[in-house]
């Protein structure tokens, strides 16, 4: 997959490490200037931008790649909490955003739903557990040799799951995970998406799924293979 642009140079210890440990190859920028100056001949695959030294030249920068004559797409901001009010009147100059606060989590499933929307992605491993395998750079997902006919956001919320094995999640913290911070359906969506899940696994793997009474859920322990 070609690099992604990443804003500011050099970019915060914190970014970096989350598209590391992300696995995304990135090349860092200053300016609208290094842009051109950076890019690989195959490209941008992307861009993310922080706001956290300066929202001014990171919007300046974002305005700059929507006005290029092959545009940076998509492109993914990092803010703080704090600073959530600088993006009214700036919607058009990015295409998702994610907290700083809840980084290395958050950038990979915001990238993955922003690349997979333009065609875009990078090699994944494999998550598996018992019968049930979801390759994550194809998006498809088997359980006992069977292909599953999952909706995007079925498979999203499996794989989140599944990446997280053990863990016991809120109905509420998987809206803002899966769904995004500016998703406003009810905790009932995730009850509904669970069900079709479980029906769509089978009868005899609807346990992989399991329901942590008056908490929310948790899938079982998980193991990866490439």
């Amino acid at each position: 997959m070609e690099p992604l642009l990443c804003f500011p140079d050099p970019p915060r210890p914190e970014l970096a490490k989350a598209l590391d440990s992300a696995g995304y190859a990135f090349i860092a920028v200053a300016d609208a200037e290094a842009v051109g100056a950076l890019e690989p001949p195959e490209g941008w695959s992307g861009a993310v931008v922080s706001t956290t030294e300066s929202p001014e030249a990171a919007f300046r920068l974002c305005d700059a790649l929507r006005r290029r004559d092959e545009p940076v797409a998509p492109i993914l901001l990092v803010v703080e909490a704090g600073q959530l009010g600088a993006l009214d009147g700036q919607k058009e100059l990015f295409d998702d955003f994610t907290l700083t606060e809840t980084l290395p989590d958050e950038i990979e499933t915001r990238l993955g739903h922003l690349l997979w929307r333009t065609g875009r992605g990078k090699h994944h491993d494999v998550i598996a557990y018992g019968p049930l395998a979801l390759n994550l750079e194809t998006y498809q997902a088997v359980v006992a040799g069977r292909s599953l006919d999952l909706t995007f956001m079925e498979y999203e919320l499996l794989r989140f799951l599944a990446a997280h094995p053990g863990k016991v999640f809120t109905r509420e913290t998987l809206l803002a995970r899966v769904w995004g911070y500016e998703y406003f359906g009810g905790a009932r969506t995730v009850d509904v998406h669970i069900r079709r899940l479980r029906a769509k696994l089978g009868e005899e793997n609807a346990h992989l799924i399991e329901t942590v009474r008056s908490v929310g859920y948790r899938f079982g322990t998980a193991r990866w293979r490439p």
